[in-house]
């Protein structure tokens, strides 16, 4: 596989300010200093708390924020800030399906419309598949003839064109977030937490359309979600995020079979089992994986006032790469 995004020691710090001139005092740190590669055609799950700096980076990568420092580079050029990516249509090729998909859709506009708004920006590409880099055409007919292909590619009728975001289920806005960031024929989609609003079994459709849609399109994904269940379904490779720091990094094999850093081991405890039987037998897992992190976060993580620091990864495999002490691994 050919590798797509490289993110490097990327940081993201907001400034806190206080005092009569109002200074910067301190920083909150979203992203602390974070490295990541993604690859071709792969999904690669991101995980971690609320507040652990994960849609952060989504927002970063399709340009919504600029970072502190650092360096992203996408098929070789370096796209770090909001200038550069516009310099290259950089969002042409890496689109973003929004968490909350009734806030994502403009309520004023119908949805033939909130469609062929990438288009009109980018042109129609020839053929629907990630990375067409041929002619594109800017002719209104086409673009009507490429919405409603977009809309039959994700089993919504071609009356939809006419109709408002009001109108449609939750799974069926989410459908409708879809086919807005295919338009362009990515090479990558960031998908935050596209299923968490919807109730099980509207998850599972999309969960099963979006994976239909990178099998047949050979489009990368970026899933950011912290219900370790559907990252399970859903990803090739799983990274780890807490207080703003990667904790570990791994195959989804890697994660759920062979967890090594002591945040891994408790959320996966935390993972609900459907097994009445079991139900006191996973209290007390829960109940030990809490005090193995109590009694061993040292070895994990540096104190800095009431900040824990991860340590930096180091390779345990040559997939698997876990944020510990120099020497305990």
């Amino acid at each position: 596989m050919s590798e797509l995004v490289k993110i490097e020691n990327l940081k993201v710090y907001y400034p806190i300010k206080s005092g009569f001139f109002d200074r910067v005092t301190d920083n909150v740190k979203a992203v602390d200093d974070v490295s990541l590669t993604i690859e071709t055609g792969k999904t690669y799950g991101l995980v971690g708390e609320s507040g652990s700096g994960k849609t952060t980076i989504g927002k970063v990568l399709v340009g919504l924020e600029n970072p502190t420092s650092g360096k992203i580079s996408f098929e070789g050029q370096v796209v770090t800030t909001i200038k550069q990516k516009k310099a290259i249509n950089y969002n042409k090729d890496v689109q973003m399906i929004f968490q909350d998909s009734q806030s994502s859709l403009n309520p004023r506009k119908t949805i033939g419309d909130i469609i062929s708004e990438p288009l009109r920006s980018f042109g129609v590409p020839g053929k629907i598949g990630a990375g067409y880099d041929g002619q594109r055409s800017f002719e209104q007919d086409k673009i009507n003839a490429r919405v409603l292909e977009l809309l039959d590619i994700v089993g919504l009728p071609a009356r939809t064109v006419t109709q408002y975001p009001f109108q449609f289920s939750g799974g069926q806005r989410q459908r409708i977030g879809v086919a807005r960031a295919l338009a362009t024929n990515p090479k990558l989609i960031v998908a935050d937490e596209p299923v968490s609003a919807l109730d099980l079994s509207v998850q599972a459709q999309v969960l099963n359309f979006m994976k239909k849609i990178q099998r047949d399109y050979n489009i990368s994904f970026l899933f950011i979600s912290h219900d370790l269940g559907v990252v399970r379904y859903m990803t090739d490779n799983i990274a780890i995020m807490h207080n703003g720091r990667f904790v570990e990094i791994g195959t989804t094999e890697d994660i759920f079979d062979n967890a090594k850093h002591i945040f891994t081991k408790r959320l996966l405890s935390a993972i609900p089992s459907l097994d009445v039987k079991k139900r006191e037998e996973n209290r007390a897992e829960r109940k030990r994986v809490e005090r193995e992190f109590v009694q061993y976060k040292n070895d994990y993580y540096q104190q800095i006032g009431s900040y824990m620091r991860a340590y930096d990864l180091e390779s345990i495999s040559e997939t698997h790469f876990v944020a510990i002490k120099k020497g305990e691994n």
